[in-house]
């Protein structure tokens, strides 16, 4: 059997990762460094993490689909987790966002503390929800 060598994909400028890394550095503030604590947190929580950068500007971790996002305002590190509604939260983190039919949000205020554990099982539920909803695609017709 013949092996197939992929040329790597080609990007106009920096990864995701250095893009969340600029954000980080460029707040220089509690906001920067909660923004940092989540994602050591979500990438704690699954190593397999992807992170990209969309919506301009907007940190985002995915597998198999969106986890969550990390939006930074001036008051709060807000991570909205894209199908949140449909995860278990029994240590109540989420606290925004409560009233949509599929997301929900934790928004992070400067001097909070972050349950850990409960974020990182949090992380870990929706990248398991994931995973379910990728596993009942129905396969493709062969035309």
């Amino acid at each position: 059997m013949k092996k197939t060598v992929t040329a790597k994909k080609e990007t106009d400028g920096p990864s995701p990762s250095r893009m969340i890394d600029g954000r980080i550095k460029e707040l220089g503030d509690w906001r920067g460094e909660t923004l940092k604590r989540v994602r050591a947190l979500i990438k704690e929580a699954d190593p397999d993490v992807v992170e990209e950068w969309k919506w301009r500007g907007v940190p985002v971790w995915e597998h198999d689909g969106i986890i969550c996002t990390g939006e930074t305002y001036k008051a709060v590190v807000k991570l909205t987790f894209a199908k949140g509604a449909a995860l278990d939260d029994p240590a109540g983190l989420f606290n925004s966002s409560l009233d949509g039919n599929v997301r929900r949000a934790i928004d992070i205020s400067e001097g909070a503390e972050i349950n850990e554990k409960a974020l990182k099982a949090l992380i870990r539920a929706a990248v398991a929800l994931n995973a379910a909803k990728v596993k009942k695609k129905p396969a493709k017709k062969q035309v």
